[in-house]
């Protein structure tokens, strides 16, 4: 079972530099204002040999019971029950302030050890402030500076008094410890991104796949910053799905926390394999919508359509049919993509949504066979032939499928700068009904066939 820490202090101490900086990457949103972070957030960390869970938390911080702030805390307080040490961390260059003297014996009560780490230690004054934190009980002060990544190795030493010893690997070598089966690529976790606009109902949803109040929510737009992951098993199959900000139109965003937060948002989609856009059934298919519907389309992702809070709507029977009819009008380079009426509050459709999702999934990775492919494509062309171009006919000569994750093909032609893009868009619609591709991006690539005679010189007459 993997190590766990969970990073935790007062607000802008510099927490998330340090999580960045243990998970080798930077996950976690960072800037000068404090309370970015509001999820908790988990990582795989590495420090030197030594591997951990690394956990970003909240900064502990007073609020009204069923506030805002006050969840945040609640967030916390479940990161340190789920902790196996806690690394309290203050500024040292600011010094200890009444809130680090009240949250360490916050950490005390916790009984679990405690790593007292003076981050921003660089300089005298960073001397003089990890000086006054042995009043605080908690220890020898760690001083480092997070963002430079000085003081990393009396770190390690700290950690790995704490850890336990690393189990002995065996010299024996077996090749089924590193070939993986169809089967078991088959059983990897779905990756999937919950992305819309700001207070679509995104963390509602999630929290109501958990089964639990893991992701913030509330009335305000805007409460989601960081791209959170969740791991959720349904029905069998496991999902690593990925809670996202809001995203809003460009000229809108103005302050530079949401201009990363959207940032992150958009890096969720490049690594999901699904993406869940949520409109709001009362204003579904705003411009926003089809924006990011587009952007989707054109990473390469497997997309599914939820229609959140559908239990405020009402004669959903007709209105059913008429969201079909919609997303094929509205997103027509995504035909036939699903669409699912959902009520993240409520539970209803979420069986339907996951459903689809792993449908989404499959269609995404799928694969046509040679010989099948060529034969549709004979008669694709028998039946409408691309048109002349200059007078001169155009020749379609076979296509062969590339790869998968999103289905892309390679079609062999004559003259590959002269094909209409409106045929290529008959053959990519014809191709998703003879092989069942509704929704998932298509690729077509253009290539020229080699001419044989090219490097012949005429005979001289």
């Amino acid at each position: 079972m993997s190590f766990t820490i969970a990073i935790i202090g007062r607000p802008n101490v510099g927490k998330s530099t340090l999580f960045n900086r243990l998970v080798g990457q930077k996950l976690a949103l960072v800037d000068d204002e404090p309370g970015v972070t509001r999820d908790r957030r988990e990582g795989e960390g590495r420090l030197g040999d030594l591997e951990f869970t690394i956990i970003d938390t909240a900064g502990l911080d007073e609020g009204a019971k069923g506030s805002l702030t006050a969840r945040m805390q609640e967030q916390t307080e479940t990161a340190i029950g789920l902790a196996d040490a806690l690394m309290f961390v203050f500024d040292a260059r600011a010094g200890l302030t009444p809130n680090d003297r009240a949250f360490a014996d916050f950490a005390r009560r916790a009984n679990k050890p405690v790593v007292l780490v003076a981050n921003k230690s660089e300089g005298k004054h960073g001397e003089l402030g990890a000086m006054e934190s042995y009043a605080l009980g908690l220890g020898d002060p760690i001083q480092i500076s997070a963002e430079h990544g000085e003081g990393l190795s009396e770190l390690y030493d700290a950690l790995r008094v704490l850890m336990p010893e690393p189990v002995e690997e065996s010299d024996e070598f077996d090749d089924d410890d590193i070939i993986e089966t169809d089967e078991e690529i088959a059983q990897r976790p779905i990756r999937v991104a919950i992305v819309g606009r700001p207070n679509a109902g995104k963390s509602t949803l999630i929290n109501h796949l958990l089964g639990e109040e893991r992701l913030l929510t509330s009335p305000e737009a805007g409460t989601t910053r960081d791209s959170i992951s969740v791991e959720i098993t349904w029905q069998g199959r496991e999902f690593r799905v990925f809670d996202t900000a809001g995203i809003r139109r460009r000229s809108r965003i103005e302050e530079k926390l949401e201009k990363l937060s959207v940032a992150d948002a958009l890096r969720a989609v490049r690594f999901a394999e699904v993406v869940v856009l949520m409109m709001d059934a009362q204003n579904r298919f705003e411009e926003q919508d089809l924006r990011i519907a587009d952007l989707i389309e054109r990473e390469g992702r497997a997309l599914v359509l939820a229609v959140n809070k559908w239990d405020l709507m009402e004669k959903k029977g007709s209105l059913i049919s008429e969201l079909r009819i919609d997303t094929d009008h509205l997103l027509p380079q995504v035909k036939g993509a699903p669409v699912v009426a959902v009520s993240g509050l409520m539970g209803e459709g979420i069986d339907r949504l996951m459903k689809a999702i792993e449908e989404a999934y499959a269609v995404w990775n799928k694969r046509v066979p040679t010989a099948t492919l060529n034969r549709w494509f004979e008669q694709a062309v028998d039946a409408n032939p691309p048109p002349a171009v200059s007078g001169r006919r155009l020749k379609l000569n076979y296509i062969t499928q590339a790869k998968a994750r999103p289905p892309s093909f390679i079609l062999f032609c004559s003259r590959a700068d002269a094909v209409p893009t409106s045929y290529l868009r008959y053959l990519t619609n014809s191709m998703r009904e003879a092989f069942g591709l509704p929704g998932t991006p298509i690729r077509i690539t253009l290539r020229e066939k080699a001419n044989p005679y090219a490097h012949k010189r005429k005979r001289p007459s």
